[in-house]
């Protein structure tokens, strides 16, 4: 335990030992030269009091933010599960939310759909479902929830508030519960776009009719849209049947300009509030390190911060885990980092164990002590929680933004538990460390909280920290090559990300073996952007290499080869067909083009022309980089070579339009 001594017991001191008049000078001029503890503050943990009920923390696994964990080698896929959702290890995760795919872009990439038309009915395509079976295996009591980004395009036209997208809903969950048996416990309506209370009670019915227990959270509207991003309040107060639909208010982004946007009709709903989807980043700015300095500390301040300020009693950061490419929209969102499933490499960042000292200290079904909740007058915040029991209690309390150490008294009375308090730290110097055991004397204690430090102090055990380590991280494996027999049929071959559309193992069509096609020929509703559909992988570093795959054409789509992408992140200008980079198209008719695309303005057409072909018979493409002379070639024959410098060096694709394509053998190496 860490004690001050008051200026009482200083001037004591110094009457005793004789050199008073020297001490009571440095008291009355404040100990200029030596720091001093900030105002103390009172807490009463008192068991009665009065606080909403605690729904827990998690992640939204959603725009394609999983894709590349899937890839990871073992041991190291299972170590980064574990660090995420594995009790007393890591994150512990009390929440996860997927996203229910549907072929579109929605972020970082296309989800997988597992009903492309009524009859289809494939629950084994993606991700998604493997991730909450792993989550589940590794903690049965986490809460799983579904949402929708986009939808295919059967469901509807230009929107997904239809009643067959409700039944498509209900089909997701009924199915998780049939083939997976996860109990998926909320859904909610479609991320981030305005509500329909139609469709809404449409949904409520369908989850009905499938006897599924699943219960609503909505409308995971993001701020500034429509009436405002908590305005279902309002609906709920003036229909009972919507306030008994709806289980859940859940808002994305609630820190707005450094305020939680609560409405006061939120809260007389009497519904539990949560931030559906969040970030450590301030409010509304870009997205930070996960490292402990910077997106930590934030995120350990934004905890409390939701519960104080805005009664939020949930939050889910998007997303669990970065495993996409970093050219992409948005880098950079998850708790931890991978995305080199090649090398096994992963950071546990710091925001992983700012996580940890809420969800291994305090569990869903806890209730907050609010007068035991509130902020340091030395800056900095503390939330208290009970258990269900009314024994077990914790203090998460974060001192972010304070300068100087701050002591803190606490009594302990109502019924709570004044038995051994263990308390725990992250800052700087120390991770998730179990630091002092304390000692109540009827019922009281104190103890002193440095500055920009997180501690969770509580009379629970079974905490930890995990110890795994990864091995180095390394560049994508040059020359990179893949005839696609090793994939399952109907699955995405390792390391190609999907941007749109779906790039599917399927047998080969004019020659044995398997091939890898897009097979994608509706457009599915969007959620953002809708380029055209294509898949990637490779490094960013790359400068001079060669991309070279046969193509056979199955409809009217040409074959596209893309290099030295520099950026994928398609929601930089939403007309966009293609990434930035240099793309290399041939029809069926033989028309060909080399172009350089850019965002936000036309591309480039650099050269052109068309030539004799059989489109019923496989033909071999290749792109190559060499400085500034790009070559287009067709089965062994150069069409062009030109010299450009728009793009220097970037990652590599293959694309189509939306409709059928089919390529095999492809090899990129070195030039």
């Amino acid at each position: 335990m860490h004690m001050i001594r008051t200026r009482s017991e200083f001037a004591h001191a110094a009457r005793t030992s004789g050199v008073a008049a020297f001490l009571l000078a440095m008291l009355m001029f404040g100990c200029a030269l030596l720091p001093v503890a900030a105002q103390d503050v009172n807490i009463e943990l008192n068991g009665n009091s009065a606080g909403r009920t605690f729904d827990g923390l998690g992640a939204v696994s959603a725009g394609a933010s999983s894709r590349l964990l899937m890839d990871y080698p073992e041991p190291q896929r299972s170590q980064i599960l574990d660090y995420l959702f594995k009790p007393g290890y890591g994150a512990a995760l009390q929440h996860l939310k997927v996203e229910i795919g549907a072929d579109v872009n929605s972020t970082d990439g296309s989800e997988p759909s597992f009903m492309r038309t009524e009859t289809d009915h494939n629950s084994t395509r993606g991700y998604e479902w493997w991730l909450m079976a792993e989550a589940y295996k590794r903690n049965p009591q986490i809460i799983l929830e579904v949402l929708p980004w986009g939808a295919p395009g059967w469901v509807g036209k230009d929107t997904l508030y239809t009643p067959k997208m409700a039944k498509y809903v209900a089909d997701f969950i009924a199915t998780a519960e049939k083939d997976y048996h996860l109990p998926i416990r909320y859904s909610g309506a479609w991320n981030e776009k305005v509500y329909d209370l139609s469709y809404v009670k449409e949904l409520h019915k369908q989850l009905a009719l499938h006897h599924l227990s699943t219960q609503i959270v909505c409308c995971d509207e993001y701020p500034g849209e429509g009436k405002g991003q908590w305005a279902i309040a309002d609906e709920i107060l003036k229909d009972p049947e919507i306030a008994s639909d709806i289980a859940v208010i859940g808002v994305h982004y609630p820190l707005v300009n450094g305020k939680i946007t609560t409405t006061d009709a939120a809260r007389k709903t009497g519904k539990p509030l949560w931030s559906s989807e969040d970030q450590p980043n301030s409010g509304g700015g870009p997205f930070v390190s996960r490292e402990w300095r910077t997106g930590g500390r934030i995120l350990a301040h934004l905890y409390n911060q939701n519960y104080l300020e805005g009664a939020l009693t949930a939050t889910e950061i998007w997303s669990p885990i970065t495993s996409y490419y970093d050219n992409l929209a948005a880098p950079n969102s998850g708790l931890m980092y991978a995305n080199t499933p090649w090398s096994g490499h992963y950071d546990v960042q710091g925001t992983i164990w700012a996580t940890a000292h809420t969800t291994q200290f305090a569990q869903p079904g806890w209730q907050y002590l609010d007068s035991a909740s509130g902020n340091l007058p030395g800056k900095g915040s503390y939330v208290s929680l009970r258990s269900a029991n009314h024994k077990d209690w914790s203090v998460v309390l974060e001192t972010m933004h304070a300068t100087h150490p701050q002591t803190a008294s606490f009594t302990i009375d109502s019924g709570l538990a004044d038995s051994n308090i263990y308390v725990w730290v992250t800052n700087d110097t120390h991770v998730l460390e179990r630091m002092d055991v304390l000692h109540p004397a009827n019922g009281k204690f104190t103890y002193t909280f440095e500055p920009q430090s997180l501690y969770s102090l509580t009379t629970t055990t079974g905490q930890g920290k995990g110890t795994a380590e990864p091995p180095p991280a390394k560049g994508f494996p040059l020359p990179y090559q893949d005839d696609f027999e090793q994939t399952e049929l109907g699955h995405t071959p390792r390391y190609l990300s999907d941007q749109d559309g779906a790039f599917e193992v399927q047998p080969c069509d004019g020659r044995s073996g398997r091939c890898l096609e897009q097979v994608i020929s509706t457009k599915p509703i969007p959620w953002g952007p809708l380029p055209d559909p294509f898949t990637m992988a490779g490094d960013s570093e790359w400068t001079d290499y060669s991309i070279a795959a046969d193509v056979r054409f199955l409809s009217t789509a040409p074959a596209v080869l893309i290099g030295r992408i520099d950026s994928a992140n398609v929601f930089q200008d939403g007309k966009a067909h293609w990434p930035s980079g240099y793309v290399f198209s041939l029809s069926p008719n033989g028309a060909w083009q080399l172009a350089s695309a850019h965002f936000k303005q036309a591309s480039d057409v650099l050269a052109s022309g068309s030539t004799q072909i059989d489109a019923s018979k496989w033909h071999h493409l290749e792109l190559r980089f060499h400085a500034k002379q790009i070559e287009a070639r067709l089965d062994g024959v150069s069409l062009t070579t030109i010299d450009d410098a728009a793009h220097t060096h970037g990652m590599f694709a293959v694309g189509s339009e939306w409709n059928h394509t089919q390529f095999d053998n492809l090899v990129v190496s070195g030039n």
